[in-house]
């Protein structure tokens, strides 16, 4: 198991979901996040005074997933969230020791696995 953790362009948010939808990649968390890469520094004025933006919004995507959606994850968000300019992102591949599903105590592979919907509960 693996967390994948991937920082992208905030223009790119509705991309990258319906890539990792489309790839079935469903469970995932997504934060607004602010960060200083390899873009250049804003230097803007506001009221006759310097402004420096050092840092810039970026969308935060935490996805835990199982070996064989390693790759598909990684792909799918490299093509939705590619411009090809500076300030594109990166991704961050950690090794994931334990994962516990806490509603049916499911652990590890089962518990990053998407739950399947019973036909009771459609």
């Amino acid at each position: 198991m693996k967390m994948i953790t991937a920082i992208v362009r905030p223009e790119k948010l509705e991309a990258v979901k319906a890539a990792l939808f489309a790839a079935e990649v469903e469970g995932l968390t997504i934060s607004r996040v602010s960060g200083h890469g390899g873009e250049k520094v804003v230097l803007e004025s506001y009221r006759g005074q310097p402004l420096v933006y050092e840092f810039h919004d970026k969308i935060r995507f935490d996805i835990g997933v199982s070996e064989p959606f390693v790759d598909v994850t990684i792909d799918a968000i490299v093509a939705a969230a590619c411009t090809g300019e500076v300030g594109d992102g990166k991704i961050f591949v950690t090794p994931l020791e334990r994962v516990v599903r806490i509603r049916t105590k499911e652990v590890d592979r089962d518990a990053v696995t998407p739950v399947q919907l019973s036909t009771k509960n459609r």
